[in-house]
């Protein structure tokens, strides 16, 4: 099935997007957490959203779900991490499953964590973001796993069953994982050593480790690496007043498009990409 959109990221600005586009009945696949935004979630008091007078963040997160479920809207709740164009359509790589899709919007929020040195060179070479996609290769043999969610601990277990050693860096408080084979480690992973093929990790307390592969399981792809060749300035995404990328059909909105990182900004840049997938949609 090819769809009309494919919206990736459930926060303000994925939902504002995926509400227009249901409304005028378009085919969505729409990518990201049931638990909606996590910076909403941890909100105190949301004091300037218009409407909403001093609402806490969990409150206006499940009003949010609330609208979701009202408008018979789904989430499907895997992490991409690549997307490429094929002639007038898109293909997404969803952990293990392809899809394909006519326009794209990009509402993945910031993502704080840069690029490891070694990190881009070697991706598809011993680096790694789906488990399930990559793990097999790497059956009875060394890796090392930088887990950036507990709610990646399963795919860490998965790949602790195929592996002979994992040496692992959570960066997170309170990691669960306790298996014999699998070694925590004491200082962050800094870099990606190798050259035409991962060879080790490099840490952040000089330590350097022999590993045959780097499994990075973050709750998002940075946008320069999910799309080649995407105009970015910075950390962000450059579009212009309709929310279009420098690449034609994929829109970009939200936090990911630079500050103020606001709700109403959100999803305001939802609303308007919507309104040009749509037009984009009619010219094709």
């Amino acid at each position: 099935m090819i769809y009309d959109a494919a919206i990736i990221g459930t926060g303000p600005a994925g939902m504002s997007a995926a509400l227009n586009l249901k409304l005028h009945n378009k085919e969505i696949l729409w990518f990201g957490s049931a638990d909606l935004s996590m910076k909403v979630q941890k909100s105190e008091k949301i004091a300037n959203y218009p409407g909403c007078a001093k609402i806490s963040g969990p409150e206006l997160n499940g009003r949010f779900k609330e609208q979701i479920w009202e408008a018979g809207l789904e989430i499907t709740d895997k992490m991409v991490t690549s997307i490429s164009a094929i002639g007038d359509r898109f293909m997404l790589l969803g952990d293990n499953e392809v899809y394909e899709a006519r326009t794209i919007l990009l509402a993945t929020g910031t993502v704080s964590a840069k690029a490891l040195p070694g990190e881009e060179e070697l991706l598809g070479r011993g680096v790694s973001y789906c488990a399930t996609c990559d793990g097999f290769l790497y059956k009875g043999k060394t890796i090392a796993v930088l887990c950036g969610a507990k709610r990646y601990e399963h795919e860490v277990a998965y790949l602790a069953e195929l592996a002979d050693k994992v040496y692992l860096w959570a960066n997170y408080k309170d990691c669960e994982i306790d298996l014999p084979n699998v070694q925590r480690l004491d200082s962050p992973i800094k870099a990606v050593l190798g050259e035409k093929r991962v060879t080790g990790i490099g840490l952040r307390d000089e330590t350097e480790i022999d590993v045959d592969g780097l499994f990075i399981l973050r709750t998002s792809v940075a946008p320069a690496t999910l799309i080649k060749g995407i105009e970015m300035n910075g950390p962000h995404i450059v579009v212009n007043r309709n929310m279009e990328t420098s690449k034609p059909g994929i829109f970009a909105a939200g936090d990911c498009t630079g500050r103020p990182y606001q709700v109403a900004k959100a999803i305001g840049e939802g609303n308007v990409a919507a309104h040009a997938m749509l037009e984009y949609l009619a010219e094709k």
